[in-house]
């Protein structure tokens, strides 16, 4: 070997240094754990090209998952110069995610009563039905697309029951959400942008009617979140019309894309590790830890924001105020200091204290809903088609934030 020849510590360290979210390169979205690993070892904090901070260390996100006086959700200051006075800016700043108290917290509590554990206990026959529903419209066929067909129809129908969403009114809703949705990837095109600008107003335009139709027939707040979010108040303070709008649309876009990526990203997953899939079908209880596994490896949201009121330390940086700060959860959901053998898939794993859904006061307000969907689906799915087999490999959509993807061919060999 050469003596100038670079080693493998080299060329991770080459990584880390040339690592810049507005600039990733094409295998990035298929496989970014090498790259967050590079970052984790060589620059756990990194600075971006444009000012941002990118950090990669479990302990360092959840910190600031909890400091939320010095790590604001707030999108007001950093959405503006990436969309401008437009209605992707308007809606990313008024839904719950984006941010702090009081309007947090004022959506917050009024959803909470719906979301109790009463009430999607209460879903999961329904939800049964839905899949198994799918199952046997599956059985004809040899060949099938996982998401299509199966993993996006679910959290889609859960999501639209909630909020008593009428079949007939639900087919553009899922094409919306992904425009919408696109729009909070690092980089964006300018058709992107105009096609989430789009859908925003169009979502807009279609809620505004369903509200009006549920204010003159409400249904039961305990079951109904519309009717919920309509009557529902905080400290006698109702959500004005523009809230109410846009956390439905936030309801309806975070409930069902991150959903559909988990069901579809576990079925990848358990096909790629048939040993873990064998366990799965020989032992069904663990289902449970089954999908906070797959929460852990295949976050489906990858990266968080947070912007610092003042400035703050992290690890040896000093991270100006103002700044805007990165949360690789994907990067943190396999960080070997807090997960041993992070880079395994284990189905067993216990405890398993992930970062999927956040941490803290912005923890995903519909995590149980989720793992219901997920339990139900992945088990009524490895029931019945213990031997599926994917067809090529899945279509990965070129998203950082949001892992998934567009197309997963899958021939099935049913259980018979």
């Amino acid at each position: 070997m050469q003596k100038d020849a670079p080693t493998q510590q080299n060329k991770v360290a080459e990584l880390a240094q040339g690592f810049d979210l507005l600039t990733l390169p094409e295998d990035f979205y298929d496989n970014p754990f090498p790259y967050y690993e590079a970052l984790r070892e060589h620059s756990p904090v990194k600075q971006l090209s444009d000012g941002s901070f990118f950090l990669t260390r479990y302990a360092d996100i959840i910190g600031i998952y909890k400091n939320t006086s010095t790590f604001s959700s707030d999108k007001k200051i950093q959405f503006k110069p990436k969309f401008g006075d437009t209605p992707l800016y308007e809606h990313h700043t008024n839904s719950l995610v984006f941010n702090d108290p009081p309007l947090h917290t004022r959506v917050r509590s009024i959803l909470n009563g719906a979301l109790v554990p009463k009430a999607i206990n209460a879903m999961e026959p329904g939800l049964t039905a839905l899949v198994d529903e799918l199952i046997s419209n599956m059985k004809g066929k040899s060949q099938i697309d996982l998401l299509t067909d199966f993993a996006s129809v679910i959290p889609i129908e859960i999501i639209g029951n909630l909020l008593d969403i009428p079949h007939s009114e639900r087919a553009p809703l899922r094409a919306w959400s992904l425009a919408i949705l696109g729009a909070l990837e690092p980089v964006i095109s300018d058709k992107a942008a105009d096609r989430g600008n789009q859908s925003v107003q169009n979502f807009l335009a279609y809620l505004a009617k369903l509200t009006e139709r549920r204010r003159k027939q409400p249904g039961n707040p305990e079951h109904d979140v519309l009717t919920r979010l309509i009557q529902g108040e905080t400290d006698g303070v109702k959500l004005s019309e523009k809230e109410l709008l846009h956390n439905c649309i936030f309801l309806l876009n975070a409930g069902h894309e991150t959903t559909t990526n988990l069901i579809g990203s576990a079925l990848v997953t358990l096909h790629d590790n048939p040993e873990q899939r064998r366990r799965l079908i020989e032992q069904p209880d663990l289902i449970k830890t089954t999908v906070e596994e797959v929460l852990r490896m295949e976050s489906p949201n990858q990266l968080g924001n947070r912007m610092a009121t003042k400035t703050a330390q992290i690890g040896d940086r000093l991270i100006p105020a103002g700044s805007n700060i990165h949360l690789c959860i994907g990067a943190a959901n396999r960080d070997p200091d807090s997960f041993a053998d992070a880079q395994r898939f284990d189905i067993g794993r216990s405890p398993n204290r992930h970062l999927a859904f956040a941490s803290g006061a912005h923890n995903c307000i519909g995590n149980t809903l989720a793992r219901l969907e997920a339990s139900v689906a992945i088990s009524g799915f490895i029931k019945h088609f213990p031997d599926y087999q994917l067809v090529n490999r899945p279509v990965r959509a070129s998203r950082a934030r949001f892992r998934g993807f567009l197309s997963i061919p899958c021939q099935l060999n049913a259980h018979r």
